[in-house]
């Protein structure tokens, strides 16, 4: 083999002191200098992740690197190795601890390796001796290396009288080194060379050797007893134990080695980690008390040396986590576009508490996602920590504590339910968080995080929340840069009730309650003899919900009143005036049981389509169960169906409720008298011309449609924008251009959740032909905008011809003609004439002619008077 010559020639420099040391750790990016390493070259390289990693790639084929080492008696050798493929007779590495030849190869080479691999999959350590015999003198456990991906560091002691140690580390870390076994060998206590030699087979073993942080250094045997490095408790009777060194099995399973006080005793069981050797785990059959802090006492317990501790002590204590002592206080679910925070999602959590959390098998939810459960994490009192995913938390390591976790949930942009559950399923703290808390147009675009306001107030939403005014965006592991007093004063309100069956109600709150005092089910009550449930359970995550059973069911068709008393919200604050809500079991919603009462589709820039519904039935119906659609004039194909609501939302006998985008947006348009009657969905298309607007039901059945149209709106105006279509009279046809009119300027020219400024009751008629009101303006101010002609006809087969004249007897508007009649009926007449203009002030007469198929004929006159107001 031919070796490089410029390393030889280091080799034979380093070598002539009798003294060496390898100190290695390959920082520098090469192995030319420092110390200097022989081998052919190409053979080896210095990877980016500064790693010695093998680069030989020949199959069937055995090299190596070697480095000046005369340390060969009281000498202690550890090297870190990564092998990503599983070892065998003809894939495997001898770590030369000693080697009497540069070049390892060579049968004459002497020494004790070790060899990492082989058929057996085990670490094991051998003598060579002259002529090539190869011993092996520690026989490490087999099977240890059967998998795919081995890292491991390896320790060797040669202590005196030649006693030999070897330990191992499957893990990698270092912290976790098991014996696999001593002997004493004083055959060779000389050397000149440490290194390492590769044997490979084919292709799929090139460049997969990798190795780092070397060190042969003199041994100084080990006097000093293990130290107690920390207690802590892991549940309420159990505790691990951490030595700052490891510890034998035998001392450390020994049960009255440890003794803790508050009447705690001894353990029932100690176990020493299998991986972690400096690791004990113990098992009492008292509990811990909750908050106390505890002193274990341990004697006898001795390291692998043979040391064992006197009367060590430390203090720990056991801490169930109440609701709020951790809070997610950060979130930051928008990086792009970047401000100055790495493109990484993130949430940051604080203990608010003054005990420190462990974290150990806590989970972070999302509405879609539930992580993987955290690791063991002590999280110190009123400190903080990012957690973000495995893959972004290296990108996140520079501003503070930070953990990577596994299946981290997606953080949606417009906003999701977060949720921070223990490892008892206890929910600590949840945050229904939503884009429109930025209350900024441009940080809700991305790059800026939202910061919680008062830590002390964590129940609260939107208005402890803000967008972050930090120059990076945010503040992960750090206070926030909006921190400040905000104390939660308002009473709490019960927003709705609702019925999922007979007897299960579930009451929505605006606030997260009490959970205790929201679990007593004698602060509620139920009208019409229904009375107090069974039991009341406060709903996770967020705790604003309550379910009640009930001990007698619920009648359909009947709207019941549901009281709460006494109940208080996280802050303490008592739920005073809004504590009663309507209650009813939902029906089936039928066709026109719920019809389209008011169209906003052609707003104003600053505002948002809408849709006003009406329940214009005696039944409850739930909005769940109803959704809102368009349908295409092309195709005549109904699409963009939108469900109204995800959760139960009553609408009672006479209701009105407002469908838009935005219900925020459409309340500072327009007077809302029922503000809570709105509901906030992602809205079909509405053209500002004409379109459909179609209800469905859960089954997909049409419920109501209207193919609306703008010249519907009254003629004499010029801009149509912002003004609404208002339905005249709830049970005449949907259908019918004479059933609708604009909304009056009196009314703000919209009146969502409430009565329409142009509602006009059923009006039944006593005779054949009246007009109602005799007197009108048609000035748009919601009052008498129009006259209606109400007819009732006998039969079938009327056909009706209207004309309006003037007090001259001219004939100024053809209202209706050769129009076919229902029984009863009306047209409306808005004071315009034929060519679209305002009539004059003054009296007119409606002339009615009404004849059928048969040749029967009748006429009517009526007087109707065009006023104008001053």
């Amino acid at each position: 083999m031919k070796v490089h010559k410029l390393l030889v020639a280091a080799i034979i420099v380093c070598s002539l002191p009798a003294f060496a040391q390898v100190n290695e750790s390959f920082s520098d990016g090469d192995y030319t200098a420092n110390p200097a390493w022989a081998t052919t070259a190409g053979d080896w390289l210095v990877n980016p992740s500064f790693q010695l990693q093998s680069n030989n790639l020949v199959a069937n084929s055995t090299f190596f690197i070697t480095t000046p080492s005369t340390l060969a008696v009281n000498t202690q050798w550890e090297i870190f190795m990564a092998l990503p493929f599983n070892p065998s007779s003809v894939n495997y590495v001898d770590v030369f601890l000693t080697a009497s030849l540069a070049d390892l190869s060579n049968n004459s080479n002497t020494g004790y390796f070790v060899r990492v691999g082989n058929t057996d999959d085990d670490v094991s350590l051998y003598r060579k001796d002259a002529g090539g015999v190869v011993t092996k003198i520690i026989d490490g456990a087999n099977g240890i290396l059967n998998t795919s991906n081995n890292m491991l560091k390896i320790r060797v002691i040669r202590a005196a009288g030649n006693q030999f140690t070897l330990f191992r580390d499957i893990t990698g870390t270092g912290n976790s080194y098991i014996s696999e076994g001593t002997v004493a060998d004083g055959t060779s206590t000389t050397s000149s060379f440490f290194g390492i030699l590769v044997r490979q087979s084919t292709a799929g073993f090139f460049q997969s050797h990798y190795f780092d942080n070397i060190e042969v250094k003199p041994y100084v045997p080990d006097v000093l007893p293990p130290l107690i490095q920390s207690v802590t408790a892991i549940t309420v009777n159990s505790a691990d134990v951490l030595f700052n060194e490891p510890v034998d099995v035998t001392s450390s399973q020994t049960l009255s080695n440890y003794s803790v006080n508050n009447g705690i005793g001894n353990p029932v069981t100690a176990i020493r980690d299998a991986t972690n050797s400096s690791l004990v785990h113990l098992n009492f059959a008292a509990n811990f008390p909750n908050g106390v802090n505890n002193t274990i006492t341990i004697n006898g317990v001795r390291d692998v040396a043979g040391n064992g501790i006197t009367n060590g002590m430390a203090v720990f204590s056991f801490y169930v986590p109440q609701r709020y002592d951790v809070v997610i206080d950060e979130i930051f679910a928008d990086p792009s576009p970047q401000v100055a925070l790495p493109n990484a999602e993130f949430i940051e959590l604080k203990n608010t508490s003054t005990q420190p959390i462990n974290l150990q098998g806590w989970k972070i939810a999302s509405a879609s996602t539930t992580s993987n459960a955290l690791p063991f994490y002590i999280l110190p009192a009123d400190s903080f920590l990012i957690l973000t995913s495995t893959s972004n938390a290296a990108l996140l390591s520079g501003f503070g504590r930070v953990m990577g976790v596994t299946s981290f949930p997606a953080l949606d942009n417009t906003g999701t339910t977060l949720s921070l559950i223990s490892r008892e399923n206890t929910t600590i703290h949840a945050v229904n968080y939503n884009v429109a808390w930025y209350n900024n147009a441009v940080k809700s675009d991305g790059g800026w995080s939202l910061e919680m306001v008062d830590t002390k107030n964590p129940c609260a939403g939107s208005y402890n929340w803000k967008a972050s005014t930090d120059a990076k965006g945010g503040t992960p592991a750090a206070k926030n840069s909006v921190d400040g007093a905000n104390k939660d004063v308002l009473a709490p309100a019960l927003l709705r009730a609702a019925a999922p069956d007979s007897v299960t109600v579930v009451l929505t709150f605006d606030d997260p309650l009490d959970s205790l005092k929201a679990a007593a089910a004698a602060n509620y009550s139920i009208s019409d003899g229904v009375g107090t449930p069974v039991s009341a359970i406060a709903l996770s995550p967020l705790f604003n919900k309550v379910q009640l059973r009930l001990s007698t069911p619920l009648v359909r068709g009947k709207v019941y009143i549901v009281t709460a008393n006494n109940i208080t919200d996280c802050s303490g604050n008592v739920l005073q005036t809004l504590r009663t809500a309507r209650l009813g079991l939902s029906s089936v919603v039928d066709s026109s049981g719920v019809i389209i009462n008011e169209v906003l589709f052609n707003p104003k820039s600053n505002s948002v389509d809408f849709v006003e519904l009406y329940n214009r039935t005696n039944l409850v119906f739930d909005l769940k169960d109803i959704y809102i659609a368009n349908r295409s004039s092309s195709t005549n194909i109904i699409g963009s169906v939108k469900q109204l609501s995800t959760e139960s939302i009553l609408l009672f006998p006479g209701d009105f409720y407002v469908v838009s985008e935005s219900g925020a947006t459409v309340k500072q348009n327009y007077v809302a008298k029922n503000p809570g009657n709105f509901a906030d969905v992602t809205m079909p298309s509405y053209p500002d011309d004409k379109g459909f607007v179609v209800l469905l039901n859960a089954q997909g059945r049409v419920v109501d449609e209207l193919d609306y149209d703008q010249k519907w709106h009254f003629g004499l105006i010029d801009n149509d924008e912002g003004i609404s279509l208002e339905r005249i009279d709830y049970n005449k046809p949907t259908q019918s251009r004479d059933n609708w009119f604009s909304a009056a300027s009196t009314a703000g020219y919209g009146t969502p959740s409430y009565q329409n400024s142009q509602f006009r009751s059923d009006l039944q008629l006593q005779g054949e032909v009246a007009v109602l009101p005799k007197v009108f303006s048609p000035d748009n101010d919601g009052t008498d905008d129009f006259s209606l002609i109400n007819y009732a006809v006998a039969g079938a087969g009327n056909v009706a011809n209207i004309t309006i004249f003037d007090a001259e007897g001219r004939a100024v508007k053809v209202l209706a003609k050769n129009a076919t009649l229902a029984s009863t009926g009306s047209f409306r007449w808005d004071g315009l004439d034929d060519k679209m203009r305002k009539v004059p002030v003054g009296a007119y007469i409606i002339y009615t002619e009404i004849f059928n198929l048969g040749g029967k004929k009748k006429s009517f006159k009526n007087s109707v008077v065009v006023a104008a107001r001053f």
